[in-house]
């Protein structure tokens, strides 16, 4: 039996997981325990599902022995599989993160009974949309995964998380009723939701209809990525839930809006109808954001604001629809999403050790912990894509990618990749300056922790704090072996470019994904690729 016949576990594995954490709740560590056990099989079987198709291309699943288009179908190619291992290495790390912070904070932020079953389904609804093979599953995915965000995001009750968690709320209803007319649309245009049946039936619809499904499912995965001018609601929410919470959803959720941008339109639309539109929105996206993280003094939002940013490059790389284009995107969102959260939780770690995220109030961190400066200086410089990082690579890629398309919008999003990376390296060098390298003295609002002597300000004595001064082992240890992964992602580029070329191929290809999941005797009209394919 081929190993891609259990995808399914991906899914049930977090959900059978969350059910016994919820019954364990009276025994925070055995809920521990049981949260990161079942979050490690998961990851080890999406290991196991990269390898098979890997080996043996892609595989479709039908869920209760029903046949496409009527049954659910679950598909495993080499995108749904990258995507589901890096995203389940990336909620592993989360997890052990967030279950050291409860450890020494007793669990005032994220009280376990809560946190690890939601957690859980969360991780869920992530891989269910990965592994989706229809739009409605999709949509369901997308709603497992918001309903339990809407949980994590108010964990506390404190009003700034409950005022951000209202707009958060409001901002993926709408998005997500969008979502639904969409499918509804869908459907009624063609009778059918199965991907790989809607690759065949949509050609067969007049232009306009085409245009207008398709927009409206951008317009809905575009909020869902946070791209301009639809990221309004990602700055003012991520910062306020509590630091695992943040690093999760700013390393997972605008991805999986991304994936379904992806998936949609080298499935669902293939060509170049609304190439130009998209690369407008994409120069917008990296510009605008950031241009608003140089006005933060808040990392958090700071980094939220890069978040969106870079979000753009993903877009650009989609936009070209050339297998050189998608396969630095494919690269790109794998990178991204490793140092996104990576940076998020060294904040977390700032913020414990420092007493703040505000780059005003800290100072001297590069003296009071060198551990700590290590692991923001690493991800920091990937991110602002200095060689030979991981972000360096794939920025290089998008743009060889724009240079061989050649066309004048493409030179534009090559020279707005260029300065927004080096206005990220400008962003990311103001926060190491004020926070690690200069003198606590030299603070506009120095925290008192920062003032004392180091052998005194390592107790906490006369800052008057106790462990919150300290960084617990847990905290630290889950953040290092995620900023060595984004080293290993550089380290190990040349076999995860090929993945990432070979996936762009299978998708704008399609014949692989659709026979898989209709038969192999199905019959796919052939698509000619754009400069940069690598033919």
């Amino acid at each position: 039996m081929n190993i891609a016949s259990f995808a399914p576990l991906a899914v049930l594995f977090p959900i059978f997981g969350a059910a016994l954490a919820f019954l364990l709740f009276r025994h925070a560590r055995a809920q521990r325990g049981v949260s990161i056990a079942v979050l490690s099989m998961t990851l080890l079987l999406e290991c196991f599902l990269l390898a098979s198709v890997w080996e043996g291309g892609t595989a479709a699943v039908n869920i209760g022995g029903w046949l496409p288009p009527w049954g659910i179908t679950m598909v495993v190619d080499q995108f749904s599989s990258l995507m589901l291992v890096v995203s389940s290495a990336v909620s592993l790390a989360v997890l052990i993160y967030a279950t050291g912070q409860g450890m020494a904070d007793g669990d005032r932020d994220a009280p376990v009974s809560i946190f690890h079953p939601t957690f859980l389904i969360l991780v869920a609804g992530v891989s269910n949309a990965f592994l989706s093979g229809d739009l409605f599953n999709l949509y369901v995915g997308f709603e497992i995964l918001l309903t339990a965000s809407y949980v994590l995001m108010t964990l506390g009750g404190t009003g700034p998380r409950i005022r951000a968690g209202v707009t958060y709320v409001v901002v993926s209803v709408v998005s997500s009723v969008l979502f639904l007319i969409s499918i509804a649309m869908v459907y009624g245009a063609t009778g059918t939701v199965n991907m790989a049946d809607l690759a065949i039936k949509l050609a067969d619809l007049d232009e306009g209809t085409q245009t207008l499904l398709h927009v409206m499912l951008l317009v809905a995965f575009g909020i869902k990525a946070a791209v301009f001018p639809l990221s309004f609601w990602l700055p003012d929410s991520y910062p306020t839930a509590p630091a695992p919470v943040t690093a999760v959803f700013a390393g997972l959720l605008t991805k999986v809006g991304v994936y379904a941008m992806v998936r949609t339109e080298t499935l669902l639309f293939p060509g170049d109808s609304l190439n130009t539109p998209l690369m407008v929105v994409a120069l917008l996206t990296m510009v605008v954001g950031i241009l608003g993280a140089l006005a933060q003094s808040d990392i958090k939002r700071l980094l939220s604001f890069t978040l969106v940013s870079h979000i753009g490059y993903m877009v650009f790389g989609l936009a070209m629809s050339s297998v050189a284009g998608l396969a630095a995107a494919v690269f790109y969102v794998a990178h991204h999403i490793t140092i996104q959260t990576s940076l998020f939780l060294v904040t977390g770690l700032i913020e414990r050790r420092g007493g703040s995220s505000s780059v005003d109030r800290l100072a001297g961190l590069a003296k009071l912990s060198p551990l700590l400066a290590l692991l923001f200086f690493v991800p920091a410089m990937n991110l602002a894509g200095i060689p030979p990082f991981s972000g360096f690579l794939g920025k290089v890629g998008l743009i060889q990618a724009g240079i061989e398309l050649g066309t004048p919008l493409a030179y534009a999003l090559v020279i707005g990749g260029v300065v927004t990376s080096l206005l990220t390296l400008l962003a990311v060098a103001r926060v190491w300056n004020r926070a690690f390298w200069r003198k606590p003295s030299d603070a506009e609002h120095p925290d008192p922790v920062l003032l004392a002597a180091p052998e005194e300000s390592a107790t906490g004595r006369r800052a008057g704090r106790d462990s919150v001064t300290l960084l617990p082992r847990t905290m630290v240890g889950s953040t290092l072996g995620l900023v060595v992964l984004g080293v290993a992602l550089t380290v190990f580029a040349g076999p995860l470019f090929k993945v990432a070329d070979q996936a762009a191929q299978e998708m704008l290809d399609r014949s692989s994904y659709i026979q898989a999941v209709l038969g192999e005797d199905t019959q796919v009209p052939a698509l000619a690729l754009k400069a940069g394919g690598g033919e």
